[in-house]
């Protein structure tokens, strides 16, 4: 079983490329201080690489 991380969007989507807009909805966030909780796989772990900037992750402990 995969860990679970909490990823919390911090920043707007104005201005932002189309990649990062992207990320963000794949992530299943919609606005600012939205949450989800999400399995650390490596397509999750790439686009938050990708947006690292604009979200918080916090591992939640199981």
């Amino acid at each position: 079983m995969m860990s679970k991380i909490k990823v919390s969007q911090k920043l707007s989507l104005i201005g932002k490329t189309k990649k990062q807009i992207a990320c963000i909805k794949g992530l299943g966030l919609r606005r600012i201080r939205d949450s989800k909780i999400i399995e650390a796989s490596p397509e999750n772990l790439g686009m938050i690489e990708t947006v690292k900037h604009m979200v918080n992750v916090e591992q939640i402990k199981e």
